[in-house]
Parts: structure tokens; C-alpha cells; sequence
């Protein structure tokens, strides 16, 4: 079992406001582990996003480090690369610094942006625990969420998944098909915002 946190944590409530499947996401504009920023409109052949809020620290997010990769090599040449977002606040856990961060993509091999979050990004979308995934689709111009929830039904044993609640959504993205599981609850950590954002 993954050690349980101790401290309880107030969620902003602002994080009860985030997107709804069917809302269309905005866009941002965030620092990302090679000093550039990175926004969703640089990735002008991409016809959506798996968006996923995760961090250093946290047990689960490093359970699922590697079937991010695999995420993203996946279905980043298909159209739906990985965006990975650190929201929290590095002065609650040094181990989510920026310095850390570049550390822990150089050594797990991310194939992906891996960014950190000094706008309340992960605010707006709603994100509460990491990981906690947004898979989005272009239309029209737009980038709308069609899937909000976990990565899948097992978060500390990958070889006891039997639904895979994001990949089924690409797919079926792909497939120009409805998502059949919308949301699912996000099993993790609670994020710790930052008192400025």
C-alpha cells in the first residue's frame, strides 16, 4: 500500500469550478524542463491532448511515470501526445522543484513536455489529486475535454489493470466514436497549490 498522507489539505475551491467534459479547455502558456515555454498551439498537428497533473513526490504519480511513457509513445504519433504539469508548490515539497523535475525527466527517460505550473493551470481544469488526466480533442479551432479521471483501475499494481480509462478515450477519439467512460476519480495525492497562484 501507498503511504497516506497525514496532513490534511485544503483544495482551493476554485478546484470545484474546473472543466467538465464537454468544456472547452484554454490554453496556456508554461515553463518546461529545457527553459522554453510550452503551449498547446505549438503543437499544430495535434488533433488533441492527454493533459495529465502529476509530480515528483507523490507515490502514485511515480507508479505511473512509466505507463505515461508508454502514453505518450503510444499516441503521441498518432496525434495525441502527452502533456505532463507539475502544479505544486515546490516550497510544501522540494522534491517538485524545478531543478528536481529535470532531474527526474532526465532519469525516467520523459518522452513528453514535463511542465511546471506557476499559473494555477491545474486550478482551472480542477485538477485535485496527481495524476489526474484531461484528455482533450481539437474541434474547430477549440480544445475540448472529453475524458477527466484516472489513468486506469490500478494505480499501484500495472499488472492488475483491467480498464485502461485513457487509452480507451483515445481510441475511440481516434475512432471518431463517443467516449464511453467520461470520468472516473482520480486516484493520488492531494496537490498542494501555490499561495500565489
Amino acid at each position: 500500500m501507498f503511504p497516506v498522507e497525514n496532513k490534511t489539505i485544503a483544495l482551493n475551491p476554485t478546484v470545484e469550478d474546473g472543466y467538465e467534459v464537454g468544456d472547452e479547455a484554454t490554453d496556456f502558456s508554461l515553463k518546461n524542463i529545457d527553459g522554453k515555454m510550452v503551449s498547446l498551439a505549438d503543437f499544430s498537428a495535434a488533433k488533441g491532448f492527454i493533459v495529465v497533473f502529476t509530480c515528483n513526490h507523490c507515490p502514485f504519480s511515480k507508479a505511473y511515470e512509466d505507463r505515461i511513457v508508454a502514453l505518450d509513445a503510444k499516441y503521441s504519433s498518432k496525434g495525441y501526445p502527452v502533456i505532463a504539469i507539475n502544479p505544486n508548490d515546490p516550497a510544501a515539497y522540494e522534491e517538485d522543484s524545478f531543478e528536481n523535475m529535470k532531474k527526474r525527466a532526465a532519469e525516467k527517460g520523459f518522452t513528453y513536455p514535463y511542465l511546471l505550473d506557476e499559473k494555477g493551470i491545474g486550478q482551472q481544469y480542477g485538477a485535485a489529486r496527481t495524476p489526474h488526466v484531461f484528455v482533450l480533442k481539437k474541434e474547430g479551432g477549440k480544445n475540448i475535454v472529453k475524458y477527466i479521471g484516472a489513468i486506469d483501475d490500478s494505480a499501484q499494481d500495472p499488472a492488475g489493470v483491467s480498464k485502461k480509462y485513457v487509452e480507451s478515450a483515445v481510441d475511440n477519439l481516434l475512432q471518431d466514436k463517443p467516449v464511453v467512460t467520461k470520468t472516473t476519480k482520480a486516484i493520488g495525492c492531494s496537490i498542494r497549490w501555490r499561495s500565489d497562484s
